[in-house]
């Protein structure tokens, strides 16, 4: 089906949005650019090599537009933008192009006075991890108030008042007070609120935001989305987003240029490269996704990994893993091809002597009406088996840190069973007591009360040295960033060989050796790999190496606390393929840990929804999102990406109020309404819930 008659299909439902782009399509062809790249180059000196990072990268951007710029780690999307506010590391050069802004070539700009009339003023930015934008020694008023000074000259108590009011404009609650907090003292979200105040604070034409994001929660991401939007619309800004996700693109783009290996291989309005990409990478990115994969089959996942810019690339760059590439791809470099006025492509396949490949069927699923709702799917779950064996059970679970006037309750009265061989998901916002949970059924943090059972033998507290290697061996966990859970200093070879070493699990060196090569190629990895340090892998492969040093103590029960929350999206479904693989090989038994209900969806056989230490509400996976009775899970529910811009542009975001329940007398209990589903509530409540189930 064409992008136009899809276009057509949702038309009548999304009019606003339609008519969106068809405003910016017009704005396109008859107004000049706001900025423009063309044939920009970019190299790296790096232990004397050259590093080509940007290879003739050209890009065009319109006022008031928002682009969105995606593509995997490593492709140049940061280093490109970088190249707008003057932020190239010492180490790089431009070597060739022009980037044209207000009657200036950027590129010619050489001393930083010069570009102090543009950064921050014109064109800022947003960088990805707010702590490291922030000096922690300073208090975030003062911070935000030097930009104030600078770019908008006001002084003294005129200057306090326009912080003051960009905090509360950016959403930041008692912004009197808040003025003088430091950074640590706020979350994730607000300390990226302050970061967005600083950028605005200069007034600027145009806001680069990269990966502004990332590393929040799917409520709080939404939120920040909305205030970008909100602000955009204030100041009359034009912006551009960096960043793989591309729920996020589908929420926020006009317009995607999408970006591999330093060139920009696909730019189209988003409604053109979500319903018709023309690349074969395009077509691999959207297929990746989660929400277009089916329960119990792989995701299609792109193999191997992008080329080494080290090198001179011939041909086409993503021809080595393009499994349709075409003889030409090999040898020589296609050009950019117009699919339309306002979508190009640089591919062999728009050729016209090339044949004819089409789209693959995975993508279709974008063009359904009914897409994003729960389906009626006939899998096997392990907890619905009448001889069904709970791996794992806990009784009125309950965590405390510190003592005293400073005791805190990270998690109260938990109670659920994991059943042998099945996905058990766990899934909350930051700080909600997911991790703590996982770490404290592997035994890393010790309980206040309650009881854990593993087989059915009581875990927690004191316990014998025969159970507690019986636990080590068995429980294993997979932790959330693979950077900072592997020893940058030792060999992959005694990375993943630690555990077996220090319990004694091998009869000789041999044996050892062995065991660590079947690890490594059971995760995919080439038995070479042992003699090399983390730092030499990407992301993806840091990740499988963690998974093989949990694997290679032969564990029947792995906690895997957001094992792909730091992944591309191509590289997240070739680790959701292997968590599933290994599922099936091994027999094994996960709890999955995320805040991506899209992922959890997709790999999980059953759902746990936790707020501030107390689950809420548990599901069969389907039948949560089918029947979300929580007003929380809704909520979570209500943020999940959906990668069709349509409905993501159009969708109502729920906000949750945890003062809609009023427990001052009639106290909530733990109730299971029909068989499987499980919510929180009171009378008043539950009653109401039973109503929506038809009961």
């Amino acid at each position: 089906m064409s992008e136009k008659k899809i276009s057509q299909q949702y038309a009548k439902e999304h009019r606003e949005t339609a008519e969106q782009f068809e405003r910016l399509n017009d704005q396109m062809l008859s107004s000049e650019p706001l900025l423009s790249a063309h044939e920009v180059e970019v190299e790296f000196t790096l232990r004397g090599q050259k590093l080509k990072a940007i290879r003739g990268c050209s890009l065009d951007l319109y006022e008031g537009e928002t682009l969105a710029i995606v593509g995997e780690s490593g492709s140049g999307k940061s280093v490109f933008t970088k190249l707008f506010v003057g932020m190239l590391d010492k180490n790089g050069q431009i070597t060739h192009g022009s980037i044209m802004y207000d009657g200036l070539d950027l590129t010619q700009l050489k001393t930083e006075k010069q570009w102090q009339q543009i950064r921050g003023r014109k064109i800022a930015m947003v960088t990805q991890d707010p702590m490291t934008s922030l000096n922690p020694l300073r208090k975030l008023g003062p911070q935000i108030r030097e930009a104030v000074e600078l770019h908008q000259g006001l002084k003294g108590r005129a200057a306090k008042q326009e912080v003051i009011r960009l905090l509360e404009s950016v959403g930041i609650p008692y912004p009197e007070r808040r003025y003088n907090q430091y950074p640590h003292e706020f979350s994730g979200g607000m300390r990226q609120r302050a970061v967005i105040a600083i950028a605005v604070a200069c007034k600027p034409q145009i806001l680069i935001c990269d990966e502004p994001t990332t590393a929040l929660d799917v409520t709080i991401q939404a939120q920040i989305l909305d205030l970008i939007r909100k602000l955009q619309r204030e100041n009359h800004m034009t912006i551009i987003y960096i960043t793989h996700d591309l729920g996020v693109v589908a929420n926020v783009a006009d317009r995607v240029a999408v970006m591999y290996a330093g060139q920009i291989i696909e730019t189209g309005l988003a409604n053109e490269v979500f319903f018709d990409p023309r690349h074969p990478y395009t077509w691999a990115l959207l297929g990746a996704l989660p929400q277009l994969g089916v329960k119990g089959e792989k995701l299609p996942a792109i193999d191997g990994t992008p080329p080494n810019l080290f090198n001179k690339i011939e041909g086409d760059s993503f021809a080595p893993r393009n499994h349709n590439a075409l003889n030409i791809d090999f040898l020589e470099e296609p050009p950019m091809y117009d699919v339309t006025s306002t979508h190009q492509a640089k591919t062999w396949l728009m050729d016209p002597r090339a044949p004819h490949i089409p789209q693959p069927d995975v993508l279709k699923k974008l063009e359904d009406k009914d897409f994003g709702k729960a389906s009626d799917l006939k899998l096997y779950h392990p907890h619905e088996d009448p001889n069904r064996e709970a791996l794992i059970q806990v009784k009125d679970m309950q965590v405390t840190f510190g003592s005293g006037r400073k005791k805190f309750v990270a998690v109260d009265k938990v109670n659920f069973e994991i059943y042998k061989g099945e996905t058990f998901a766990l899934v909350g916002e930051s700080g909600s007591g997911k991790t703590t949970i996982g770490r404290a059924l592997v035994r890393i943090n010790p309980i206040t009360n309650g009881e854990i059972y593993y087989k059915g033998k009581r875990i927690d507290g004191k316990i014998s040295r025969e159970l507690d290697l019986e636990v080590i061996k068995g429980c294993q966990m997979i932790f959330q960033d693979p950077m900072a859970s592997l020893n940058e200093r030792a060999k992959v070879d005694y990375i993943v060989s630690e555990g077996i070493i220090n319990h004694h699990m091998y009869k000789n060196e041999a044996e050892r050796v062995e065991k660590v090569q079947k690890a490594l190629e059971e995760v995919g990895l080439l038995s070479e790999f042992s003699s090399r340090f983390p730092h030499e892998f990407s992301g993806g492969q840091r990740q499988r190496i963690g998974i093989a040093r949990a694997l290679i103590m032969e564990p029947q029960f792995i906690v895997a606390d957001e094992p792909i929350s730091a992944l591309d999206v191509s590289i997240r479904a070739q680790v959701l393929n292997l968590l599933n693989e290994m599922k099936k090989k091994r027999g094994l038994t996960y709890m999955f840990i995320a805040h991506d209900l899209s992922v959890v969806r997709f790999i999980s056989d059953r759902i746990a929804v936790i707020r501030k230490g107390v689950i809420v509400e548990l599901a069969e996976s389907e039948e949560l999102f089918r029947h979300p009775l929580h007003p929380y899970t809704r909520a979570l529910l209500s943020a999940v990406p959906n990668p069709n811009p349509y409905i993501e542009k159009s969708k109502k975001l729920l906000v949750y109020d945890p003062s809609v329940h009023d427990y001052s007398v009639d106290k909530p209990t733990w109730e299971e309404l029909i068989p499987g589903h499980f919510v929180l509530g009171n009378a008043p409540e539950l009653d109401g819930y039973r109503k929506e189930l038809g009961l």
